[in-house]
């Protein structure tokens, strides 16, 4: 139950949590304003996301603040070429009572971040897959649920391909944002380098619990949307798709593949959110225009050429919008 008397004041209120919870990051990191705004938009639609970026750019440190601002379970990973799936997941144990007994793995945490998510092999990846995307973990042919509210916030390192093995399509898709994080500026790096030479430690204060985040998930879902807005984010993920009738002359030439529904889905649920903690009540194309590259970037797959050529699928999904 939300503990708003109409849903547009809880619509006001995450507006106003959101403000909250980027001062309270932004403690602890310096600049990557739209990276942590990103982040927050998926916990809000319910959604996981990947960080790729370059070493030292602060992704596992973000991903960690966050967790701290929310007052959640949160459990690190860190991905390695050894890692089981029993690993994750948990296993059966025989206690002293001759019994089986489940005993749960670090995947069984409300925030979970997966460090270098592409340096374990394709047997892990699946069963964090199932967890991603079933919210529920089998072991031993028995179902065993993750907590609720469930997101898996996984980082990547993409320049070190040596001992690593690239995610599959059907995993990168279980992801609603790829963020990808870039080199701070000049001014932000100055402040980085004082902030963490002292002696000062920041502190970050809660602010959200699991059971509010459930509410305004809830509360994102609700929120209504226009036909025109609608079938502007469908026709957007149709124009990706090589060989179909609203492809453009780019995306054949330059695509093996396009966005599956699941990429409309996620544009029309992220556009809403957006609208919410920018005060709007509705969405507007402008939103989707906002998260698009967010959703799209991980569901396109380039061809031979477009790699030859040296285009982007950033720049393949900027000619669409």
């Amino acid at each position: 139950m939300t503990p708003y008397n109409n849903e547009t004041e809880a619509a006001d209120a995450l507006k106003e949590v959101t403000a909250k919870l980027q001062k309270e990051i932004g403690k602890v990191i310096i600049g990557q304003k739209n990276v942590i705004e990103s982040v927050l938009t998926s916990v809000f639609s319910n959604g996981h996301s990947l960080l790729v970026g370059v070493p030292g750019l602060a992704k596992t440190l973000l991903i960690k603040t966050i967790s701290e601002a929310l007052d959640m379970s949160f459990n690190r990973i860190q991905f390695t070429p050894d890692l089981m799936p029993s690993d994750i997941t948990g296993s059966e144990i025989l206690d002293e009572n001759r019994q089986f007994r489940f005993v749960k793995g670090p995947l069984f945490a409300n925030i979970v971040l997966a460090d270098e998510i592409n340096r374990t092999p394709p047997k892990t990846q699946a069963a964090l897959l199932e967890a991603m995307q079933e919210k529920n973990v089998t072991v031993g042919g028995y179902n065993h649920s993750l907590p609720h509210p469930f997101f898996v916030l996984a980082t990547q390192n993409p320049i070190e391909q040596e001992g690593t093995y690239p995610l599959p399509e059907a995993q990168l898709d279980r992801f609603m944002f790829n963020i990808v994080l870039d080199y701070p500026t000049m001014a932000e790096e100055i402040d980085v380098v004082r902030s963490t030479t002292g002696d000062y430690i920041p502190k970050v204060d809660k602010v959200l619990s699991g059971t509010q985040i459930v509410a305004f998930q809830n509360l994102v879902r609700k929120v209504p949307v226009a036909n025109n807005v609608l079938e502007y984010a469908v026709t957007l993920v149709s124009k990706t798709r090589p060989g179909r009738e609203l492809a453009t002359k780019d995306v054949n030439h330059y695509l093996n593949y396009g966005a599956g529904p699941r990429a409309s889905q996620y544009l029309i649920l992220a556009a809403k959110c957006h609208a919410l903690m920018f005060g709007k009540y509705s969405p507007d194309i402008e939103d989707v225009r906002s998260v698009a590259i967010l959703v799209l970037r991980h569901r396109i797959v380039l061809n031979y050429k477009a790699e030859a050529e040296g285009i982007s699928e950033e720049q393949i999904i900027s000619k669409l919008l």
